[in-house]
């Protein structure tokens, strides 16, 4: 669970190229602004050694393996530009592979993204963020947790979000908490809003357990 974070584990192949044309990324960028400025995605070099946390993504169609994600290592930044995103083109999860295109390079947490959009083509959206007080509270709020043997950004990681979802255990819950991956909080939705939306909801609860 102390193991650097921000690394990229999986096998990438990527196409340093230009997103294609017509992708809207203002509101997928006003999210994260947002959980930008609440501390949920960020850096900080007092924590996790110092490495960017957290990212988003969005689909813009039905194409199981196609999505656009925040790249790997932006998390200095508050507003992010077309060239801090990039799109995931293909995902083969057991063989821990990723394929991509854009000018930054994905998030080291998109095989954990693909397995969530992999579940259920009615998921348009991903977050995952950083949250100590969601992360400690995730009995007392009832959150569907991954095993703490677990870690981030592996493909153990994807079938432990598989099982969440095949268990049952996130037919009514859109938020789970990675245990073996410090802080590691991810929600998912229909749309950027709606994923958006539950997540803050969680976290006020959680300001309000003691």
């Amino acid at each position: 669970m102390n193991e650097p974070e921000g690394v990229i584990k999986f096998e990438l192949h990527h196409a340093h190229a230009p997103l294609p044309a017509g992708i809207d990324l203002r509101p997928i960028n006003a999210w994260r602004t947002l959980f930008h400025r609440l501390g949920l995605i960020g850096q900080n070099p007092e924590r996790y050694d110092g490495y960017g946390f957290g990212n988003i993504s969005f689909k813009s169609d039905n194409t199981m393996d196609q999505f656009i994600i925040s790249g790997t290592q932006t998390g200095h930044l508050e507003a992010l530009e077309t060239e801090h995103y990039c799109m995931v083109t293909g995902t083969e999860i057991i063989k821990n592979r990723l394929t991509s295109t854009g000018l930054s390079k994905p998030s080291s947490e998109a095989l954990t993204h693909a397995s969530v959009y992999q579940q259920d083509p009615e998921i348009k959206a991903v977050i995952h963020v950083h949250s100590p007080e969601l992360w400690i509270k995730t009995r007392e709020l009832g959150l569907p947790y991954t095993p703490i043997s677990v870690l981030y950004g592996s493909p153990e990681m994807a079938v432990a979000v598989k099982e969440l979802f095949t268990g049952g255990q996130l037919d009514t819950c859109s938020i789970f908490s990675m245990q073996g991956h410090e802080d590691g909080i991810v929600a998912f939705g229909r749309s950027l809003e709606v994923a958006a939306w539950a997540l803050i909801n969680c976290w006020i609860k959680s300001k309000c357990i003691e």
